[in-house]
């Protein structure tokens, strides 16, 4: 479920905004970035804190 809210979130920016995603599922880590990767996005900052996982993302594309 991260991955689509956080393509739904990222398609209302304009290119250079940065999306800030917060999840708990641990699976979040891998998926997100090979999503970012895949798609052209650009991971800027990663943050784990407990079972709090913090992305930063920049729209490129």
């Amino acid at each position: 479920m991260p991955i689509a809210m956080t393509k739904e979130e990222i398609d209302k920016l304009e290119i250079g905004q940065i999306l800030k995603v917060e999840a708990d599922d641990p699976a979040a880590e891998e998926d997100i970035k090979r999503w970012a990767k895949h798609t052209g996005h650009e991971i800027l900052g990663f943050e784990k804190e407990g079972t709090i996982l913090t992305f930063y993302i920049k729209k490129k594309n």
